[in-house]
């Protein structure tokens, strides 16, 4: 199991990604450049863009693939590569605590809709109105991903009185 930090210093830690008040986004480390988050002089920018999705997720065009977009609520998330699953805090009195209900929440989920995401190899958690040729050196995950199609589908769990957590999971799809 994943061990929670703040900082995520420690090898093997769980480091968690926070926005600045909306989504994050999950996006394909071959089109990175391509994503302006909240910069740019169109009417619409890519931000504009996720925060008009509706739901726990999303799916937008961005080059010649999609990023997958985490709801349009700021909760502090990080990928559990041993659940194939990002996980979202929305309430929690601590992060260790949440990561040891993660595999009973996944048990427990209620699955909306799954969701078919194409992918070409590694995707990098940030905030959605990062420019994505800037993200280094702000909140990031680097979540290693075989290219490839997965079926991504999103629920959220109360695991006690005072905890909530999103779940969105990842599955490999063959054929």
């Amino acid at each position: 199991m994943a061990r929670y930090t703040d900082t995520a210093v420690a090898p093997g830690a769980v480091r968690w990604v926070e926005s600045g008040g909306g989504p994050l986004i999950a996006l394909p480390e071959a089109v990175l450049p391509f994503w302006a988050g909240a910069d740019g002089d169109e009417t619409s920018s890519d931000y504009d863009r996720a925060c008009d999705l509706d739901g726990h997720i999303g799916l937008l065009p961005v080059g010649d693939t999609r990023a997958l977009v985490l709801g349009r609520e700021p909760a502090a998330t990080t990928y559990l590569p041993e659940h194939g699953t990002f996980v979202r805090r929305y309430a929690a009195d601590s992060g260790a605590g949440l990561l040891a209900d993660v595999p009973a929440a996944l048990d427990a989920a209620d699955w909306e809709p799954e969701a078919r995401w194409r992918v070409p190899g590694p995707v990098v958690l940030f905030d959605a109105a990062c420019p994505g040729d800037a993200f280094r050196g702000r909140d990031h995950v680097r979540v290693e991903l075989a290219p490839g199609r997965y079926g991504v589908r999103a629920a959220r769990v109360a695991t006690g009185p005072r905890t909530w957590l999103g779940l969105v999971r990842l599955r490999p799809l063959t054929g």
